[in-house]
């Protein structure tokens, strides 16, 4: 038996994962193997209070991961990132957000626009030192309203035409990058590109940087 490409560590949901997602096959080359973490629901985990967050599952599930490459299904774990790379030798990604302090070397962080599920909940916890700019999916947003509340159905063109308009909005002449925390975002990820000509940097990229050939080149 083949081992899988990527393992990912995904919050214990049932909303549609289409193409471009983190937990979506599709999205990727070879094999996945999804490990769903019980009881890490959307509410538990997307939280202001990181530290607080029952971490438990997550490194039982880290442990038994068979994939080249270990990432979860929501980048608020980002607090985590340390402590859950130390419970393996594999390449371990929590969130894009991981991409900061580099992209910060290359851009100043009022160049840097960070798009996130809930921008009243991520903050210098999930964010270290970095400064850039955060916004928000809004709550009457279809998307948001698909994961918040778990549902069975999600319009991917709706959500693209709310996603898009909604980053247009906030980009000014000073943004330079896009990163994507949410790993939801990925699948518009080239509707964005075309929309604002700046590159993107999402959960994808940051898996393909550390094992070239894994993502489906639709979602680079």
């Amino acid at each position: 038996m083949v081992a899988p490409t990527v393992t990912v560590l995904q919050l214990d949901t049932s909303f549609p994962r289409v193409p471009g997602d983190v937990a979506c096959l599709d999205t990727y080359i070879g094999d996945i193997e999804i490990i769903r973490i019980p009881s890490a629901s959307v509410n538990a985990i997307v939280s202001g209070r990181p530290d607080q967050v029952d971490i438990k599952p997550f490194e039982i599930a880290i442990k038994q991961a068979q994939g080249d490459i270990i990432v979860t299904s929501c980048g608020f774990l980002s607090y985590w990132q340390t402590h859950l790379a130390e419970l393996t030798d594999k390449p371990f990604i929590s969130s894009s957000l991981t991409a900061l302090h580099k992209l910060e070397q290359g851009f100043e962080p009022k160049e840097i626009l960070i798009a996130t599920f809930d921008a009243n909940k991520l903050n210098q916890r999930h964010l270290g030192r970095s400064r850039a700019q955060v916004i928000g999916l809004s709550p009457d947003m279809h998307l948001r309203k698909v994961i918040s509340k778990n549902l069975n159905s999600l319009d991917v063109k709706k959500a693209s035409k709310e996603i898009t308009s909604w980053i247009l909005r906030k980009i000014t002449t000073e943004i330079k990058h896009i990163v994507l925390e949410c790993t939801n975002l990925p699948p518009y990820k080239s509707a964005i590109q075309r929309m604002t000509n700046l590159e993107v940097t999402d959960i994808l990229t940051c898996v393909e940087a550390v094992r070239p050939g894994t993502i489906n080149s639709k979602f680079i």
